[in-house]
Order: C-alpha cells, then sequence, then structure tokens
C-alpha cells in the first residue's frame, strides 16, 4: 500500500490551514514563550488527569497522549471512571479543539519544525462500536489535520488518532474505506493479518509479559523476549508500547526505562511529565526532529 511521507502530509496540512486565524490558546502561548524538544518516545498516559490536559504534555515535549472516552448522550466525554463524568470535559474541548489551534498557530504541526505526526491516543472506555461511529463523525470535522487512511493508501497529517480500549470498535474500523484513525494492536496481532495501515501501534501490558520490575539484573531470556517484540514490530512498520511499567520515581524506574530505550521500544508511558521529560532528554540520543 502506498505511504506518503510525512513532510509532505505536513506541508498539506499547512495549505490547507493558509490564512485561517488561530484562536489564541495556552497551548499557542506556550510555543512562542519557550519552545520544548519534542520528545519522540515520550506518551502521557491518562493525561486527561493532569491540571491542564493536552498542554502540560506538550509543554514537556511529549508527543504521544491518551485520553479515555465514555459515549453519554451522543457526545465524547473524557474521564477514567464513570463517576467522573462532566459535560464540560469533552474530547472536542479537551484535544480536538486545542490541536487545531495549535496546529494553526505552527504553521501545520502541533511543534513548528517537527516533521512527525504527534499521536492521540483514544481509549474507549465502553460501547465501542457505538462510540467508535459518534467519534469518526466527530473527527471528519478535524480531517485536515489528520492521518488519513483512505482506499488502501496512508496519508499522515500533523495528528494521528489510534484507537485502544474496548475491542468492539475493531469491526466498524475494518469495514471502512476512509478512516481519520487507526486500531492499537495488541501482542497477538504481531502475527496477524493486519498491517501498519490499520494496526501501527502494538502495545501489551508490561506485568504480563515480563516478570522483572527493574530490581537486579534484567534476565536474559527476557531482554531476548524484549528484543524480539521490537524487532518483529518494527519489521511490519508497526510501533511498540508497553503499558503497566515501574512509574514511581527511582533507580527501577530508571532500569526499566533505559532497557526500553536499548530495545527500540518507540513510547515510554509514564504519568510523570517531567520525570519522563528529564530522562528522555538526558538518555535517548535517537533522532527527535525527522
Amino acid at each position: 500500500m502506498a505511504l506518503t511521507t510525512r513532510r509532505r502530509a505536513v506541508t498539506t496540512v499547512a495549505a490547507v490551514l493558509a490564512g485561517a486565524v488561530a484562536t489564541p490558546s495556552y497551548a499557542a502561548a506556550t510555543e512562542r514563550g519557550r519552545r520544548p524538544e519534542p520528545l519522540r518516545r515520550a506518551h502521557a498516559h491518562n493525561d486527561y488527569l493532569h491540571g491542564r490536559p493536552l498542554h502540560d504534555a506538550l509543554s514537556h515535549g511529549f508527543t504521544s497522549v491518551e485520553a479515555d472516552i465514555f459515549l453519554v448522550d451522543g457526545d465524547l466525554l473524557v474521564a477514567h471512571e464513570p463517576e467522573s463524568l462532566d459535560p464540560t470535559r469533552t474530547l472536542r474541548s479537551l484535544y480536538l479543539d486545542p490541536l487545531r489551534d495549535r496546529i494553526r498557530a505552527n504553521g501545520g504541526a502541533v511543534y513548528r519544525g517537527y516533521h512527525r505526526p504527534v499521536q492521540l491516543l483514544i481509549d474507549i472506555k465502553t460501547d465501542g462500536a457505538a462510540a467508535y461511529l459518534e467519534l469518526h463523525r466527530q473527527l471528519n470535522a478535524y480531517r485536515a489535520l489528520l492521518s488519513t487512511y483512505a482506499h488502501g493508501t496512508v496519508r499522515y497529517g500533523a495528528v494521528t488518532p489510534v484507537i485502544s480500549g474496548d475491542r468492539a470498535a475493531r469491526l466498524p474500523m475494518e469495514a471502512q474505506q476512509v478512516r481519520y484513525a487507526f486500531y492499537d494492536g495488541r501482542l497477538d496481532d504481531l502475527a496477524g493479518p493486519a498491517g501498519a495501515s490499520f494496526v501501527p501501534l502494538i502495545s501489551g501490558n508490561w506485568t504480563t509479559s515480563f516478570g522483572w520490575q527493574g530490581v537486579g539484573p534484567f534476565p536474559a531470556a527476557e531482554r531476548a523476549e524484549l528484543r524480539r517484540i521490537v524487532r518483529t514490530a518494527h519489521g511490519r512498520g508497526m510501533r511498540v508500547r508497553f503499558w503497566a511499567t515501574p512509574d514511581l520515581p527511582g533507580p527501577a524506574r530508571d532500569a526499566v526505562w533505559t532497557e526500553l530505550l536499548d530495545a527500540g521500544v518507540d513510547h515510554l508511558n509514564t504519568d510523570d511529565l517531567a520525570g519522563l521529560a528529564s530522562f528522555l532528554t538526558a538518555h535517548d540520543r535517537s533522532p527527535r526532529n525527522r
């Protein structure tokens, strides 16, 4: 399947938005005042629990953020549990609109001069198929900003939505000839028929696959398995993320993060924005702005 280049996609987004007047926002002001270095491996787990959803992560240079959603009365509300649902905290108000405003302010990219898509990982908590269909309807209004799959071709935009959570979303997604989102696979998908144009991301629970929690040496068999997973995924054009890795500051977390970096894991998962940003700035030598 044909894949256009990321750089061309960002240029396309800029052209579509040319002449648009950006709405003033915290994100745009932050970008003008202090431009954080984009960190290719930084993923903000449960991003919406921070004081400024999306904006706090972007101010630390994160290039992947996670939002949990519920379908409530025809709209998509962002929350971790049903008890914390708030009709003012919608996916559009917390993520889609601020991303649009920031992209307009930055000439077609989430980070000015950064020619790779920023990932928006959307975790559907319930009603997977129905929630996805409403999500598809909403994403259509932002399609000029988004990576898109259309009739066998992927065009990369400034933001790539990836759908996680309730697995019932998979069926309607696979049936679409045009969509504005992609699917978060599991380790089983490494041997499955779906390619990277549908499953660009493989996510796994660290504690299910690995017993090591950063204390003592990393068992050789587990290190070999981690590297096999990454090698297999990259061979298929897929990225890798693990959740439930140690996240309390200290040597154990640093040891796990170091092994993830050494193995080439694409997204390091954290609730500690400053901690991961500091670690990656000091230790990640992979190219960041390409």
